[in-house]
C-alpha cells in the first residue's frame, strides 16, 4: 500500500466511526475498513449501545478475505475481555497481514496492550495515521478516559449584534427553519442534550432528537433545587425518553415516580457545580454532550473552562437591539472567556455557521 492509499482507506474509516457518535455511549465510535488488493472485503462501525465493535462488523462481512488482508482502524484494538472477547485476538485469529491505527486508545486496560498483540502475532503494525483528525472525532471517549468527563459543545443562536434573545426574551425561535433543522443533525452526534432548570421552566422542552432515526437521546436538567414543572413535556416523557436531573438539594423521590434519574452533585453560590456535573455524567457513561439554553451557560462554562467547542448560529433577526441578553462571543461580556478559533464556517440562506474550538493547551 501506498501512503496515499493509506490516506484514503483511513479516511473512510473515520467517516465509517462518525456513523456511531451519539450512539454508542460509553464507548467510543470506531470505524474499520478491510482492504486485500485493493478493493474493500469488509467495513463496519461500532453498533448502537457500544456493541458489536466495528472490527467484528468488519471481519465478519470480510469472512476468509481478510486473511492477508490490512485492516484500518480509528482507534487502537482493544486487548481485554468485556462483553466480548478482545479485537485484537480477533484480528489475530483472522490472518490479517497489516493494521494501520489512528490513534492509540488511554484506557488502561489497553494502552498501548492492543498493538503488542499484534506484533507479538507477526502482524504489521502502522500508527499514527490521521491522528487530529482520530483525536477530535473520539475527544469524547479520550476526556472520559484521561480527564474523567465528556467532551462539550455549547451551541448558541445569537443575532448579529451578539445577543442570544430580545429585550422581551424571546428566544424561542431567534433562529430560522434551517438552523434548526442543523440542530436536530449535531443533537444526534451527542449522547445528551442538556440544559439549565431557567430554560427548561422558561421553554418546556422535549430536547428530543427529530426526523433521524436513533435510539433516543438522554435528556439532562441541572436545577439546584428540582423546582421543575412535573408537568412539562420532559416529566411527561420521562419513562419513554431517558431524564437526568443534575440538583444539589431537593427531594428526587417525585421525579423518579415519573421515570427520571436524579443524580446529587456539589453545589456553589449560583446553583449546581458544573464540574462535579460533568463528572458525574461521566461516571454515568456519558462521553459527549450538547448544551442549549445558552442564556446561563456562558458565564459558568468559561470560568470553569468546561466547555470546548461553541456552534453560533446568525439568525434571520439580525438586531435584537437594546435589552437583549448577550452571547458568550460578546466583547461586552464581564466574564473571562478562553482563547478560541474558528475551525469552519458555512452559510446558506441567510444563517452562518461557525465553529470554534478552544486553543490546544488551553
Amino acid at each position: 500500500m501506498t501512503e496515499q492509499e493509506d490516506d484514503r482507506w483511513m479516511a473512510l474509516a473515520l467517516a465509517l466511526g462518525r456513523r456511531g457518535m451519539g450512539r454508542v455511549w460509553p464507548n467510543p465510535a470506531v470505524g474499520c475498513v478491510i482492504v486485500r488488493d485493493g478493493r474493500v472485503v469488509g467495513r463496519g462501525w461500532t453498533g448502537d449501545g457500544g456493541r458489536p465493535h466495528a472490527e467484528t462488523v468488519a471481519l465478519a462481512q470480510a469472512g476468509e478475505a481478510a486473511r492477508g488482508a490490512t485492516v484500518y482502524v480509528t482507534l487502537e484494538p482493544c486487548a481485554h475481555h468485556g462483553r466480548t472477547p478482545p479485537c485484537a485476538d480477533a484480528l489475530v485469529a483472522a490472518g490479517v497481514a497489516r493494521v494501520v491505527v489512528a490513534t492509540g486508545d488511554p484506557d488502561p486496560r489497553v494502552a498501548g496492550r492492543g498493538l503488542a498483540r499484534l506484533r507479538e502475532a507477526g502482524i504489521a503494525v502502522f500508527t499514527p495515521l490521521r491522528e487530529d483528525e482520530a483525536r477530535h472525532d473520539h475527544a469524547g471517549f479520550l476526556l472520559r478516559v484521561t480527564a474523567g468527563r465528556p467532551w462539550v459543545t455549547l451551541k448558541l443562536a445569537a443575532s448579529l449584534d451578539g445577543r442570544i434573545a430580545t429585550a422581551s426574551g424571546e428566544s424561542r425561535w431567534i433562529t430560522g427553519p434551517r438552523a434548526r433543522e442543523s440542530v436536530q443533525l449535531l443533537r444526534s452526534r451527542h449522547d445528551a442534550v442538556m440544559v439549565g432548570g431557567g430554560t427548561a421552566r422558561a421553554d418546556d422542552p422535549l430536547l428530543t432528537v427529530r426526523g433521524i432515526d436513533r435510539p433516543p437521546v438522554v435528556r439532562v436538567v441541572w436545577s439546584r433545587g428540582l423546582d421543575l414543572d412535573r408537568h412539562s413535556q420532559l416529566a411527561r416523557t420521562a419513562r419513554s425518553t431517558p431524564l437526568w436531573l443534575l440538583h444539589v438539594q431537593g427531594d428526587p423521590g417525585p421525579w423518579r415516580d415519573l421515570g427520571a434519574r436524579c443524580l446529587r452533585v456539589a453545589g456553589t453560590e449560583q446553583g449546581v457545580d458544573l464540574r462535579e456535573g460533568l463528572k458525574a455524567l461521566a461516571e454515568a457513561g456519558l462521553t459527549r454532550v450538547l448544551c442549549e439554553g445558552a442564556g446561563s451557560w456562558p458565564p459558568v462554562c468559561c470560568g470553569l473552562v468546561l466547555w470546548m467547542r461553541s456552534c453560533s448560529s446568525t439568525p434571520d433577526m439580525f438586531w435584537a437591539r437594546k435589552g437583549g441578553r448577550w452571547s458568550v462571543h460578546s466583547a461586552c461580556q464581564p466574564w473571562p472567556r478562553p482563547r478560541l478559533r474558528a475551525c469552519r464556517r458555512g452559510q446558506d440562506r441567510g444563517h452562518v455557521m461557525t465553529r470554534w474550538l478552544r486553543g490546544a493547551g488551553r
